[in-house]
């Protein structure tokens, strides 16, 4: 078992650390609000991937791979969910303008923010982007069972996976969120964090983009 859990720890690590998605959303989100709504967006997505590993431990992925339908459905779904969010980040990002030239703009001019209510749209919108993805349930449904050693019990030997993949997760937003935030507060001008905020909603309408283009 042990040596099937650091196999499947190395793999999963090069895959985690592979520019995506969630990283990106961790990484505008910590440039934007700072390291405490980057924590806050990895946390959501953290949840999602939680979400994940129960669904693929209790067989219920196996519905995504099975039938086309299911997965279509979440994908349209994700597409969808990443469109809406690309086009809210350019729209912010074109009506808010935010004001003086060193400060930088407080959490509350940009989408989210400190509030309570804030920290629940970051937490959402970390969530959303990860249980939307269809890809990331096929990823628990068709990695972990390659490094299951026989025998193993299947619930068990997932969640301990799972969990690895998670931890690994954790640690990777953790180091992508401050150097993020500490770019954020080198870099406090007005007119970057605009282009921060259009490059990324640009990026998520690109990501909506191939998602709704698989052809599974």
């Amino acid at each position: 078992m042990l040596t099937a859990a650091l196999a499947f720890a190395g793999v999963a690590l090069i895959i985690n650390v592979t520019p995506g998605l969630d990283t990106l959303l961790v990484l505008r989100t910590s440039i934007v609000q700072g390291r405490g709504g980057g924590f806050v967006a990895a946390l959501g997505v953290l949840t999602g991937c939680g979400v994940w590993a129960l669904a693929a431990a209790v067989g219920l992925t196996a519905l995504l791979t099975a039938s086309h339908l299911a997965y279509d459905t979440v994908r349209i779904c994700g597409a969808a969910y990443l469109a809406w969010m690309g086009a809210s980040i350019l729209w912010h990002a074109r009506r808010r303008e935010p004001e003086g030239d060193s400060g930088g703009a407080s959490a509350a001019e940009w989408p989210g923010g400190s509030t309570p209510r804030g920290w629940f749209a970051t937490f959402r919108a970390g969530m959303g982007t990860n249980l939307l993805n269809p890809k990331a349930g096929v990823f628990y449904m068709s990695l972990v069972p390659q490094f299951m050693p026989r025998y193993a019990p299947v619930f068990g030997t997932t969640m301990l996976f799972s969990a690895i993949d998670v931890a690994e997760l954790a640690i990777w937003y953790w180091v992508v969120s401050g150097a993020a935030a500490a770019l954020g507060e080198r870099i406090r001008r007005p007119s970057f964090r605009r282009r921060m905020e259009q490059v990324s909603g640009i990026a998520f309408l690109g990501f909506a983009a191939d998602l709704l283009a698989e052809d599974r």
